[in-house]
């Protein structure tokens, strides 16, 4: 029997238009969604789920992703079985100006991202 084909997995991005400051606002409120807001920052590129430090487990991160995926702040997007993530400067930039600058500049403030790393660097 043949094997059927398959689509490619795809991933619902959040429309940064519809997306309201309410929504933005919850979504930085946690420590653990600024953690993965700072270490995608300080990485300066593409992250995939499992890199992240993070210190809760691996469900709960799920909802963290999905939590700020829905909020706008971050794009996911498959590269073969593997989920990768990233920030959304510059469309957050183009819907709120400077928020998520902000954001990032409070994570080095409070040392939101791994013990023993250099601070995070500009969005991309």
């Amino acid at each position: 029997m043949a094997r059927p084909k398959t689509t490619p997995r795809t991933v619902d991005n959040a429309s940064v238009a519809e997306v309201t400051l309410q929504q933005f606002m919850e979504a930085v409120a946690d420590p653990v969604r600024r953690s993965v807001i700072a270490q995608l920052a300080l990485a300066g590129h593409d992250l995939s789920c499992g890199t992240f430090d993070l210190p809760v487990s691996r469900s709960t991160a799920t909802h963290h992703f999905n939590v700020l995926r829905e909020a706008g702040i971050i794009r996911q997007h498959y590269q073969g079985t593997t989920k990768m993530n990233s920030l959304r400067p510059g469309d957050l930039d183009a819907r709120f100006p400077g928020l998520l600058r902000a954001v990032i500049d409070s994570c080095v403030q409070e040392r939101a991202w791994p013990a023993g790393r250099d601070t995070p660097g500009p969005p991309r």
